[in-house]
């Protein structure tokens, strides 16, 4: 027999879809912040367990590809590095487009490959997307320091403009979350959404300054190039650390404003559609 008091404090939680776009409950993210480490953790563990090369391969990527862009485009094509040796210039640009491009492939998939999850246990949807960023941001860590010894075997020696290192690397992270946002969403119900990724991600890296600097895009194309977010993401970051003294203020600004707009729309985008996930996956 179950009295009034009994029956009252064993009442029913009935969780329902937000209904405002805006309505992002920060909080709640918070509360969660121990689910966000658990899925966080599990990624790096599933990158890197049962490899030959380990962590090793945060570097091996971006050197090989710093070899080729080196044969090919320093020395065969003749591309100029801004004043810096072509090594630096090309791997300081691999580091933010590496970060972008790997969070970007590894996240098309992520709500997806964590649908059992999805269908049976309530949290945050927002959280799966987020813990995909945190596994490239050890490779960028592991690579920094290669970079940093670049520089120093260079004997190139960072200036003021380093104070606005951090403000570059929050622009890649906010256009890499606003693409996750926006393509992991879409692949729930397109599943060849990642095979589109997969494409843009490899035309990416030659529409971004990566291997050239962006004052070979021709004057008249220069702004309409900056919509890449991207674009200013590199150049910033190449700017901060090596002090090339080409930086465009117009270029970062519209690449800065088309971060945001992308961070935003992603951001409502996946706010919109994440009362459909369990139906659609």
């Amino acid at each position: 027999m179950v009295d009034g008091t009994q029956a009252r404090s064993a009442a029913t939680i009935i969780i329902e879809p937000s209904r405002g776009l805006a309505d992002f409950n920060l909080r709640e993210i918070w509360d969660y912040r121990d689910l966000l480490f658990f899925l966080t953790w599990r990624d790096i563990n599933i990158r890197y367990k049962q490899t030959i090369l380990g962590a090793a391969w945060a570097v091996v990527q971006p050197v090989m590809t710093m070899i080729l862009f080196t044969i090919f485009f320093g020395r065969m094509a003749g591309v100029p590095s801004e004043g810096v040796p072509y090594p630096l210039f090309a791997f300081a640009a691999l580091l933010p487009w590496q970060y972008f491009s790997t969070a970007l492939g590894n996240a098309a998939n992520s709500l997806v490959n964590n649908s059992n999850l999805l269908s049976k246990v309530y949290f945050p949807r927002l959280l799966i997307p987020l813990a995909s960023l945190f596994p490239p941001a050890v490779d960028f860590i592991i690579a920094f320091i290669i970079l940093l010894g670049l520089m120093f075997y260079y004997r190139v020696t960072p200036t003021w403009t380093v104070l606005w290192l951090p403000a570059f690397i929050v622009l890649a992270m906010a256009t890499t979350f606003g693409a996750v946002l926006g393509f992991a969403a879409l692949n729930v119900r397109y599943r060849d959404v990642r095979h589109i990724v997969t494409v843009l991600i490899q035309f990416g890296v030659f529409v971004s300054p990566v291997a050239y600097p962006s004052r070979l895009v021709p004057a008249p194309w220069r702004l309409l190039y900056a919509l890449n977010p991207m674009t200013g993401a590199i150049e910033g970051f190449r700017w901060a650390l090596l002090g090339i003294d080409t930086l465009s203020g117009s270029l970062i600004a519209v690449s800065s404003a088309a971060a945001l707009v992308l961070f935003v729309s992603g951001l409502f985008y996946f706010r919109y559609t994440e009362r459909t996930f369990a139906d659609v996956i």
